[in-house]
């Protein structure tokens, strides 16, 4: 299995390393070849403006929404989250549209309203999940086929699946909890099918 991570900006090099320690091949993804033979991808959390933009610049844009088009499991976390969205509040992003939610980007202000919180994710099992929050978007809706997977505790939607398509609003490569690429691989290898 080959897994590549968005690389343009943002916290790719994390992912990679939660890879590795999971022992799957984790592959640098800034040129349209880069996708070519990869079983999944990850589209980290960073400055999503930023990342669009350079995602344009190097012709990664029309690629990232065919293969998304086309079946291939792709996990986005935080900027990741926007940028998968089919809608998002910042007018600055052009959303990939690939997901079916929309999502409001630094939902709880700038760097110093970060926190860490512990979530319950049953798809990952009873143990809470520490989830790191930092400027963090919130998902507003959910419609079509989208199920949620995690709620904070007044309800806010941080998580959430549509097929094959898997977002969080947190940083789980910065948790030290491998449980979520665990799942985000049982996805890419058809072992968890939607609903559980």
């Amino acid at each position: 299995m080959i897994i590549g991570v968005l690389a343009v900006q943002g916290a790719f090099a994390e992912h990679i390393e939660v890879l590795r320690q999971l022992k799957v091949e984790a592959r640098p993804v800034r040129l349209p070849r880069d996708l070519a033979g990869v079983d999944g991808l990850i589209i980290p959390g960073g400055e999503s403006t930023s990342i669009g933009k350079l995602m344009k610049t190097y012709n990664l844009t029309d690629e990232v929404k065919n293969i998304g088009r086309d079946g291939a499991a792709i996990f986005g976390t935080c900027a990741g989250m926007i940028l998968l969205a089919s809608q998002n509040s910042d007018q600055d992003v052009n959303p990939l549209g690939l997901m079916d939610i929309v999502v409001a980007r630094n939902a709880f202000g700038r760097q110093r309203e970060s926190f860490e919180t512990e979530l319950s994710i049953p798809v990952l099992g009873e143990k809470p999940f520490p989830a790191v929050f930092i400027r963090a978007p919130v998902i507003k809706q959910v419609n079509g086929k989208t199920e949620i997977l995690a709620r904070l505790d007044d309800g806010t939607v941080v998580s959430a699946r549509q097929g094959k398509l898997l977002v969080s609003a947190f940083h789980p490569e910065l948790s030290g909890d491998l449980r979520f690429h665990k799942y985000f691989l049982d996805i890419v290898s058809g072992s968890r099918q939607s609903g559980g």
